[in-house]
């Protein structure tokens, strides 16, 4: 049984990596996107909010109708979609049938990760897991970090087998879902709680934290190739190290919200995120853009753990509805940053970063207003 045990937990943390994998997919092949679908980057670049808008809006129900469904069964069907639609995105003629498959890969996605963050209550001992809150978080780092990655080697030879990479994924841990099963009647979880102060307080604080760094790998994409005239591949590169650096430290993270609470740590993590931020528009070469952009991580990789540690004990009663709430908000920023800040783009890059490594400081200022008996240690 504990050998069972163990496979499904590192079927969870595996299953962190899709969402952002498939997410970020996009980021280093805009380019050799609209020039296979006959559109302009910009009209490439929208496969991304169409992506995450589904993600994002349908998480606001998706923890709760899983617990109430059931996280085994719902988790593993939401698989068996992102399958079929990424085979879809994988041989789509057009931008129009390429973004409906997206829009359902963020749909599926939306029933996958806030599940299997709350599964984490049912398979970790309550005094570990504060730390695999922070594995978990590592392992969405990692989905980052290898997205661009795997988008841009893609995209140097044909942008399409990075979809049959992440169909392949996500048809694997399939076979392997979280446990949980339904929870009908009086025993269905609440939805009342889930519209508190708290929760709006977290839910602010996700949504900036989003769109102010971890939001932005297409936009230093765009920068890497516009200012420092790096192909597809070394932009990936470059990228590479912001996921690299929260799935390093997401443990970390996570000992240092048991030992100085959520809000202190969430609250260094974006200050500190919006200095490097900002300081990517400056940047002159490659290699400084990947400092930069990996020590931003490190400092996102940081809020977001604090965000997750806080949020796990929001709403006892529903954990996964509580989780899956903040993520809509999280994603909700990453859906949201191309329209943000693309026209900003235009009119200067030293101005785009500043302005949105800047708007981390309403994440901390969120934290701050913060109180209860949930923070510091959130998990015990």
């Amino acid at each position: 049984m504990a050998d069972v045990s163990r496979i499904r937990l590192l079927a969870v943390y595996a299953g962190a990596t899709i969402g952002p994998l498939a997410g970020g997919l996009v980021a280093p092949m805009l380019p050799q996107l609209s020039e296979t679908l006959h559109t302009s980057v910009t009209e490439a670049a929208g496969s991304v909010t169409v992506y995450f808008v589904p993600f994002a809006v349908l998480q606001l129900v998706s923890g709760t109708l899983g617990e109430r469904w059931g996280l085994r069964r719902t988790v593993r069907a939401a698989y068996v979609v992102f399958v079929v639609a990424s085979l879809v995105c994988m041989v789509a003629p057009n931008l129009g049938v390429f973004l409906v498959g997206r829009a359902v890969v963020g749909a599926a996605n939306a029933f996958t990760s806030p599940l299997l963050l709350a599964s984490l209550g049912d398979l970790v001992r309550r005094e570990r897991l504060g730390r695999a809150v922070g594995m978990y978080a590592s392992c969405m780092s990692g989905g980052q970090s290898f997205s661009p990655l795997i988008g841009g080697l893609a995209a140097g030879v044909d942008w399409r087998l990075a979809f049959a990479v992440v169909a392949v994924v996500a048809a694997l841990l399939a076979f392997l879902p979280p446990l949980g099963e339904p929870r009908p009647g009086a025993g269905a979880p609440p939805w009342r709680p889930l519209l508190s102060p708290r929760m709006g307080l977290l839910s602010v604080g996700a949504l900036m934290s989003f769109l102010g760094s971890a939001g932005l790998p297409f936009l230093v994409a765009l920068y890497a190739h516009d200012f420092l005239q790096a192909s597809p591949e070394l932009s990936g590169v470059a990228l590479l190290g912001f996921g690299l650096a929260g799935l390093a430290l997401g443990p970390v993270w996570g000992g240092v919200c048991d030992r100085i609470g959520g809000r202190a740590t969430g609250v260094i993590g974006a200050v500190t995120g919006t200095v490097l931020v900002a300081l990517i528009g400056l940047t002159g070469s490659v290699l400084s853009l990947a400092v930069c952009w990996t020590v931003a991580g490190a400092a996102s990789s940081m809020l977001t753990v604090s965000l997750q540690n806080l949020t796990m004990s929001a709403v006892p009663g529903n954990r996964a509805g509580a989780v899956s709430v903040v993520s809509a908000f999280r994603f909700a920023g990453t859906a949201l940053a191309p329209t943000t800040w693309l026209p900003l783009y235009h009119n200067g890059s030293v101005l785009v970063f500043a302005v949105a490594g800047s708007s981390q400081l309403i994440a901390a200022a969120a934290l701050v207003c913060l109180r209860g008996r949930h923070d510091p240690a959130a998990l015990r």
